[in-house]
């Protein structure tokens, strides 16, 4: 995708905190247009993964600076790279093949980087995924999912993954790694700074403004679209037409929810389990079901091939509710507000206290 496509939103300003106010720590001149000075792979330490176009054209966006490409990755690397700054931090940016997903095909893409890139520290998986509204949790659209450990699990559980004994529900086994201690640290961080309020559809808005014609894909939708149907209310089979045609003539169908006030987040950011298998979630009973037994909050393809070889933070903005009312029109949205939470993390995090991870290489065997 070319430069002139893709203008940062930082153009001659400092990279911004999580409550929007400029951080000054000695940030050099942001880009202005073209690909910055050409750096070695080793020079690279945050590794940002993507599964679709969508995410990957957010996350390039959020950028500081765009770099050159590299003149050489490893032998049977077959990914697609983009190579920035933010903040600090160079950052290496891959996405999946076209037509490719799930957990093997995250894995591969990991393993390649790594090779390619071998001084990668921290890993970011970041993009969209299907949330799982509860009582406990009122997650709607465009909200922002963080992977966090809870009741066991390191942030993700892989809920196809376990044993199944006759008359006993299926039981989950293994566990998957967290995220290194820096980044888990700096999302607490980030949570305390957004108390007070973000910025982060200012700063989508602000990149947007500068990205026309990017406007229509990413821009945040109407609030009315964003339509939470009851559990027993499924979209008719085989059936491409709206939902707005076929599933909400009848108001009935629709879970009754106030509007947010002007005193909250929005998005929201929800701290907790996401859920990751090898098959896509658009079963409504069963995504409230494994919400309520495991405190789900979202539903994924990719970070359990990913956990254990390229441990990660998961960051996925809210597409769809996880059932068969799924659609795309939230989709760019929700990547955008997953790069923007991204980039607001990263610039929590002093790049010495990276240096001061290990490699990703010498703590996991790549194979």
């Amino acid at each position: 995708m070319s430069e002139e496509r893709l203008v940062s939103d930082n153009d001659g300003a400092n990279a911004y905190t999580g409550s929007g106010k400029l951080r000054t720590r000695g940030l050099e001149s942001a880009a202005t247009g073209g690909l910055h000075q050409k750096r070695g792979n080793e020079d690279y330490t945050i590794g940002w993964i993507c599964a679709i176009t969508a995410e990957y054209v957010a996350a390039q966006l959020f950028l500081d600076e765009k770099h050159k490409a590299p003149d050489s990755v490893s032998r049977h690397d077959n990914n697609h790279y983009t190579l920035g700054r933010i903040w600090k931090h160079n950052v290496v940016i891959a996405v999946l093949p076209d037509g490719e997903y799930g957990i093997s095909s995250a894995a591969s893409v990991a393993r390649d980087m790594l090779h390619s890139f071998p001084n990668v520290r921290i890993g970011l998986r970041v993009g969209v995924g299907g949330g799982a509204p509860s009582q406990m949790h009122d997650i709607r659209l465009g909200d922002i999912v963080v992977s966090a450990p809870r009741k066991g699990q390191g942030g993700v559980l892989q809920y196809d993954f376990g044993k199944t004994i006759q008359d006993q529900n299926f039981q989950h086994t293994g566990f998957l790694n967290q995220p290194p201690m820096v980044i888990r640290t700096a999302v607490k961080g980030l949570e305390a700074i957004y108390e007070n309020g973000h910025q982060l559809q200012e700063n989508i808005d602000s990149i947007l403004a500068k990205n026309p014609k990017l406007q229509k894909k990413y821009k945040r939708p109407d609030p009315s679209s964003d339509r939470l149907y009851k559990p027993r209310v499924t979209h008719p089979p085989d059936d491409e037409v709206d939902c707005t045609k076929v599933c909400s003539k009848d108001l009935s169908g629709l879970e009754s929810r106030l509007e947010r006030s002007n005193s909250e987040n929005n998005p929201a950011i929800h701290y907790g389990l996401i859920a990751s298998a090898n098959q896509l979630m658009k079963d409504a009973l069963l995504r409230d079901k494994l919400a309520k037994e495991h405190n789900v909050l979202c539903f994924e393809m990719e970070a359990a091939g990913l956990m254990n070889h390229f441990p990660c933070l998961v960051i996925r903005g809210i597409c769809d509710y996880s059932d068969t009312h799924k659609n795309k029109e939230w989709q760019g949205y929700a990547a955008m507000a997953a790069a923007a939470y991204a980039k607001d993390l990263l610039c929590e995090i002093y790049p010495s206290k990276v240096e001061a991870e290990s490699r990703i290489n010498d703590v996991i065997s790549i194979g």
